[in-house]
């Protein structure tokens, strides 16, 4: 069995993100960057079924030379090869997914792990148009995966509960937390990434359907306001809820 895992290069959480001087990008200086969170588990998740049926992994992400950091780190988790769609270019989710979609058909791969989301877009569609551009079946946000056979069950999260989803290879599974536990790169780990080397492609030509047309931060957060300390403010709180803050 071959099973891909597609990762993202995205902007650490914890990083201070400011608009680009174009009004459309963000500013990368100072910025870290990182493997996308909810990738190491979809990374996690295909070492797990390769430790159990055998098989070879690959990685894949698209995007330059920067993204090579974060497949050597699926490579030191214990991902067999990596391969790097190089195009600095922008490119929207479906001309994405079109790349990803080619090169998954290239590489002949049935199990196709993705995390859910990137967290630096949040736009959660990815795996999802990738499998349709496959024809494969998709199982998105699960929170359990077993696999017999060409059978594929998997546990996901829906509003206010869980559902229990089966369907058959070739699939493609969007992991969320909770999926497993990823494990931390070992030293040995590190220093065979080090010599693994990674192919660079260039990606199918797509068209974008869409265009990011600027970017703006959030309003900054208004001062509190204290109206009182006992039961006596209760109707002046009522009234600023209903008439300024239009919240009931």
């Amino acid at each position: 069995m071959k099973i891909a895992v597609c990762v993202s290069h995205v902007p650490d959480t914890a990083a201070k993100i400011n608009i680009g001087s174009d009004g459309k990008s963000i500013d990368q200086n100072g910025v870290t960057f990182v493997v996308n969170p909810y990738d190491e588990f979809a990374i996690e998740e295909a070492l797990k079924t390769k430790e159990k049926f055998g098989g070879e992994t690959v990685a894949i992400s698209l995007g330059g030379d920067a993204n090579k950091e974060t497949l050597r780190k699926a490579l030191a988790m214990g991902i067999d090869n990596a391969v790097l769609l190089k195009d600095e270019g922008y490119r929207d989710s479906g001309s994405v997914a079109k790349a990803l979609a080619d090169e998954i058909r290239q590489q002949g791969t049935e199990l196709v792990f993705f995390g859910k989301q990137s967290v630096d877009f949040d736009n959660s569609v990815i795996g999802q148009m990738t499998s349709e551009l496959l024809g494969y079946n998709c199982v998105s946000v699960a929170v359990s995966f077993s696999l017999e056979g060409t059978s594929v069950k998997c546990e996901r999260e829906i509003e206010g509960g869980k559902e229990v989803v089966e369907t058959t290879l070739p699939a493609v599974i969007t992991a969320q937390k909770g999926l497993n536990e990823p494990r931390y790169a070992s030293l040995k780990g590190i220093m065979a990434a080090k010599k693994k080397e990674i192919a660079e492609k260039s990606p199918s030509p797509a068209a974008n359907y869409a265009e990011i047309v600027g970017m703006k931060k959030p309003a900054s957060k208004q001062a509190g306001k204290i109206v009182g300390t006992d039961s006596s403010a209760v109707p002046e709180l009522v009234r600023l809820l209903r008439e300024e803050a239009k919240v009931i």
